[in-house]
């Protein structure tokens, strides 16, 4: 059996190969590492040795990667970019208790952060740490403790907690529901009367956004072909809502993200409750295993499913919970 094949690779030559394939120089790479340039050619020799194969091309003035190179730094860099988090998960455990969640941005903007100060006022001793993006992210990352997500039961997490499910409203700015009212814009008391206004459309291509579509609510209630004087797309949820909030038109809202601006009166339903549909996306709450036994995270997690079930009395939702 080859024993150098078989081997473990030292880790402080991966971390070395990691910088300088990152920087492409041997002196940036040794500055970053607070070593010697001649410490960084030998970890990188040595490295080589270990693996019989050239990792870099060297020049008078460059550096650049050899196939092998490339090869071994797509695994390298997700490998200690993990063994740095769990690095520092150990680390916050001994120091400050810390709660980590990933969402996605609207829920993020429209949903968790107005009510994050409540949380803090409550907990002032449990830092939070919130990553809002469109990309789902691996709870197996130890830098994660628990999710908030939308999407489908069929697709739900096993171990999931439903929150609360889906409804949609078309909802206009109070200053444009004013002018409305005093003749100073054009009507809104039916579906037809959208042909006169701006809609905000989702522009993406999710599954869900067939559910969230203007088309799919101007089909339910008996407007299937209406086109209206404009549209205006965009890309996420809550930047609709701002469309709407400074009165561009009318969006087709998540009631459970925007409630709170329609009991302040900030945002108006033209058409009621009559104007509401119904979704069979919902929204979740996934826990990481290995973050469940904290009692940081458990606090948070019950104070998410505590506010949940006023937004779901909030938004009359009987379903499962």
């Amino acid at each position: 059996m080859n024993t150098r094949s078989s081997r473990p690779l030292s880790l402080n030559n991966l971390r070395a190969f990691e910088a300088v394939a990152r920087r492409l120089s041997f002196s940036e790479a040794a500055d970053e590492l607070f070593v010697t340039q001649s410490a960084i050619s030998r970890q990188i020799k040595g490295l080589e040795d270990e693996l019989g194969a050239a990792l870099f091309v060297r020049g008078t003035r460059h550096v650049e990667m050899t196939q092998s190179g490339q090869m071994l730094l797509r695994s390298v860099e997700s490998g200690l970019q993990k063994i740095d988090a769990s690095v520092r998960q150990i680390r916050q455990v001994r120091s400050r208790k810390r709660v980590s969640v990933t969402t996605f941005a609207s829920f993020g903007s429209l949903w968790l952060l107005p009510r994050i100060e409540a949380f803090q006022r409550l907990n002032p001793d449990i830092d939070l740490r919130v990553s809002a993006g469109d990309m789902i992210a691996d709870l197996d990352d130890p830098e994660l403790d628990l999710a908030l997500r939308y999407c489908s039961a069929a697709q739900a997490t096993p171990g999931a907690v439903r929150l609360f499910g889906e409804v949609l409203t078309p909802v206009v700015s109070r200053s444009l529901a004013e002018q409305i009212r005093r003749g100073e814009a054009p009507p809104l008391s039916t579906p037809a009367d959208l042909v006169q206004h701006t809609l905000a459309e989702e522009d993406d291509t999710k599954s869900s956004t067939e559910y969230l579509s203007w088309r799919r609510w101007l089909t339910l209630n008996g407007q299937p072909a209406l086109q209206p004087k404009r549209w205006l797309y965009l890309n996420f949820t809550y930047q609709q809502v701002q469309a709407a909030l400074a009165g561009h038109g009318v969006a087709l809202a998540r009631v459970a993200l925007v409630f709170e601006a329609l009991q302040r009166g900030e945002l108006v339903e033209p058409f009621g409750l009559a104007g509401r549909i119904d979704s069979p996306y919902m929204y979740w709450l996934v826990s990481a295993p290995a973050s469940r036994a904290r009692p940081e995270v458990k606090q948070f997690c019950d104070w998410v499913l505590d506010h949940a079930a006023l937004t779901r009395e909030a938004i009359g939702d009987t379903g499962p919970t």
